[in-house]
C-alpha cells in the first residue's frame, strides 16, 4: 500500500489522469493551503496537528482537494490512535470530496479490514477496481502519438500496480469470509466486473457456484457462467460451472449444451500438455466426468463409458471426491452394458470405499449388481 503523495503543483488535477478517472490530490504551490499545510507539517505535537488540520478543512470547504487531503490526515491520525470507525468516517468525507482518489480508498479499504466490516472493505474495493480497469479505456488525448500514449497508459498502469492488486485481494477476501450467500453473491457480481480476467477468477466462480447453489438459483448460476464467458470464451471455471449447472438441469436442450461445455472444457484444460499442472489436470477430470454423465442421460452408454474411464485416471491422483462421483458414474455405465458386470463390480467396490456423498449411492448401486448377477447364474 502506497503513503499519499501532497503534491506541489500549478493545477488542481492532472488533465491526463482525469482521462483514466483517477483523481489526485494536488495543491498549488504558493497558495494560502500550502502555506497552512507547510505550517501543520512543521506542527510536532500530535494533538495540536489534528486541531490545525480540522481548522484546515474548516477553513477550504470549499476547495475539494483541500477538504480531502485534510479528512484524510485525521483519518489516519485516528487510525493510528485505534479509533477505527471515526478514522473510516473521516475517510468517506475525504472520498466524498474527490471520490476517484485511488490512494485513499486503499487507505479505507485497509481501515475496513481492520474493522473486519466487509461489506465497506468490498464496496472500497469494487470501486478501486472500477478505476484500475479504467486506465486501459481512456482515450488518447489529441496530438499525442500512439507510442507516446502507450507508454503513458503502461506507466499508469505501473505506477498504480500495487495500489490494484492490494484492493484487488481485499475484495476477494471480503467475499471469502462473507457467510451470507445472497450476500457473497451480490459481492461476487460487483467484483467479477470490477476486476476482469482476476487473478483469484477460479475461486470466485467457485464461491458464485457455492452461493447459488446454497440459493437454489439455477437461473441466475447459469447467467452468471454465460456472463463469465462472454468476457473470457476460454475461462475453465465457467465452462465447468454450466457444463456441471446444464447437465442436471430438465430442459430438453440442456444436455446438449452440458456436452458442448465440456468439450470446451477439455480442449482447454490441455490435460496432456507436458506443462498441464493440478488445476487443469482436474478441470480436465471433472469435465470428462460430466460428459461421461451426459452421455449416459442421453442413453449412450457405449460413448459414456472410455469418458468416464479418462475422468477416473485423471481424477484419481488429484481429488478422491470427484475420483469417487467418476467411478459412480462408470459403474452405473458398466451396470447398463451387457457383459460387463466383473467391471461394475470393481468401479463401484472401489467407489464405496472412499468417504464421501456418492459412498452410500455406490453401496446400494453394488448390492443391486450383486443381486443382478446372482440371479443370472
Amino acid at each position: 500500500m502506497r503513503l499519499h503523495r501532497w503534491f506541489i503543483a500549478l493545477v488542481v488535477f492532472s488533465p491526463l489522469l482525469m482521462h483514466a478517472q483517477i483523481e489526485r490530490i494536488i495543491i498549488s504551490a504558493g497558495t494560502p493551503e500550502d502555506r497552512d499545510l507547510q505550517a501543520i507539517s512543521n506542527q510536532p505535537d500530535a494533538q495540536k496537528k489534528l486541531a490545525m488540520y480540522q481548522d484546515f478543512v474548516q477553513k477550504y470547504s470549499a476547495n475539494p482537494a483541500a477538504a480531502a487531503y485534510g479528512n484524510w490526515q485525521v483519518s489516519l491520525y485516528y487510525q493510528a490512535a485505534g479509533d477505527l470507525q471515526k478514522a473510516l468516517d473521516y475517510g468517506d468525507k475525504a472520498l466524498a470530496s474527490v471520490p476517484r482518489e485511488l490512494d485513499i480508498l486503499v487507505s479505507q479499504a485497509g481501515i475496513a479490514q481492520q474493522l473486519k466490516a466487509n461489506d465497506k472493505v468490498e464496496d472500497y474495493g469494487v470501486r478501486g477496481g472500477e478505476l484500475c480497469s479504467s486506465i486501459s479505456k481512456e482515450p488518447k488525448p489529441e496530438g499525442m502519438s500512439d507510442q507516446d500514449f502507450a507508454a503513458h497508459i503502461a506507466d499508469e498502469k505501473s505506477s498504480n500496480k500495487n495500489s490494484c492488486e492490494f484492493l484487488e485481494a481485499a475484495g476477494f477476501n471480503a467475499i471469502s469470509g462473507e457467510n451470507d450467500a445472497k450476500a457473497r453473491m451480490a459481492d461476487i457480481e460487483r467484483f467479477s466486473p470490477a476486476f476482469p480476467n482476476s487473478q483469484f477468477e477460479e475461486q470466485i466462480t467457485s464461491y458464485a457456484m457455492v452461493s447459488l447453489s446454497e440459493l437454489h438459483d439455477t437461473p441466475r448460476l447459469i447467467a452468471f457462467g454465460e456472463k463469465i464467458l462472454a468476457a473470457n470464451p476460454n475461462s475453465l471455471p465457467a465452462l465447468l460451472l454450466l457444463s456441471g449447472t446444464y447437465v442436471d438441469d430438465p430442459q430438453p436442450a440442456s444436455l446438449g449444451k452440458a456436452v458442448t461445455y465440456a468439450q470446451k472444457a477439455v480442449d482447454v484444460a490441455k490435460a496432456d500438455a507436458p506443462d498441464a499442472d493440478h488445476s487443469r489436470k482436474l478441470s480436465a477430470g471433472m469435465a470428462h466426468s460430466t460428459l461421461g454423465y451426459a452421455y449416459l442421460k442421453e442413453n449412450k452408454t457405449a460413448a459414456a463409458v472410455p469418458e468416464l474411464k479418462t475422468a477416473a485416471a485423471l481424477l484419481k491422483p488429484e481429488d478422491q471426491q470427484q475420483y469417487a462421483i467418476a467411478l459412480y458414474r462408470l459403474g452405473f455405465a458398466y451396470a447398463k452394458l451387457p457383459n460387463h458386470v466383473n467391471e461394475a463390480r470393481e468401479v463401484l467396490t472401489e467407489a464405496a470405499s472412499i468417504a464421501g456423498p456418492v459412498q452410500q449411492p455406490s453401496q446400494d448401486l453394488l448390492t443391486k449388481v450383486n443381486a443382478a448377477r446372482a440371479k443370472s447364474k
